[in-house]
């Protein structure tokens, strides 16, 4: 069974999360703290409500499938099929109310992602990709819902490009020396984004994407929108970025190997 067999259900996935999610954005919702006594990582009871709903449709339609969730934990993760959920990735710009989130949808077979969905509820944009071509739905100027291909753009120098990251301080302090001798080669470069910044490659609207600590549910659904568009993404070893880490996803292969070679400096 193919990662294209599953499209429908992950857009029936998609909306249910969304329909959980949307009544809490922009509204004093109660957030816990995750890391209490470390860098702030909020949760809140969106997060939790939109990762029960879609774990329960998963078990339901595929109980032999496993669960990899960023809030309850893994379930049956030696499966062919896993599902790999984060509910809100960019849960400070969700809690500042800025549009910058999305709910990541992945689908692993055999340990390699297959199929992903960047949904965002508030916007009504849902980018998907199954490592062969990737699709943006949303309105149109005209206010109609649309689809077309995503293509990334052809960018082979630093000194063109364009750079995002979340933030430079979520960056260890031996990945940030790394970090800072690429974006002092760039063009320009803009902080914030989470996963919406991966999205953008894969549309060809900015070049580079540099990461560090990130989490298989805060990777795995981007993967096949990035590789689908055209673009590259992997460790800074140049290898699988499914297990997280750390993180550079590029539109252009060259690029990708020029910014590769700084980091490795």
């Amino acid at each position: 069974m193919g990662a294209v067999d599953f499209a429908r259900f992950v857009d029936e996935l998609a909306q249910a999360s969304g329909d959980a999610i949307l009544p809490f954005f922009r509204t004093h919702l109660g957030t816990e703290d995750k890391n209490r006594g470390g860098a702030f990582d909020p949760v809140t009871e969106a997060d939790k409500a939109a990762e029960i709903i879609m774990r329960r449709m998963i078990e339901d339609a595929f109980p032999a499938h496993g669960i990899i969730g960023e809030e309850f934990g893994n379930k049956n993760e030696a499966a062919d099929y896993v599902w790999v959920l984060d509910p809100i990735d960019g849960t400070k710009s969700f809690i500042s109310g800025m549009p910058v989130w999305g709910s990541l949808i992945g689908l692993q077979h055999q340990g390699r992602p297959c199929y992903g969905m960047m949904h965002q509820p508030f916007t009504r944009e849902r980018f998907s990709g199954d490592g062969q071509g990737a699709l943006w739905r949303g309105l149109d100027r005209h206010g109609k819902m649309t689809e077309r291909a995503l293509r990334t753009r052809a960018c082979d120098r630093l000194s063109q490009a364009t750079l995002m990251t979340t933030h430079p301080s979520l960056l260890t302090d031996d990945t940030r020396d790394a970090y800072l001798r690429v974006e002092k080669q760039v063009r320009l470069s803009r902080y914030g984004g989470d996963c919406y910044a991966y999205c953008m490659v894969a549309a060809g609207q900015i070049d580079l994407v540099i990461e560090s600590g990130l989490k298989p549910y805060d990777i795995v659904a981007l993967i096949p929108i990035i590789e689908g568009a055209g673009g590259i993404i992997t460790n800074w070893q140049g290898e699988s970025a499914a297990s997280g880490g750390t993180i550079i996803a590029a539109g252009d292969k060259r690029l990708h190997e020029e910014a590769l070679r700084i980091l490795n400096a």
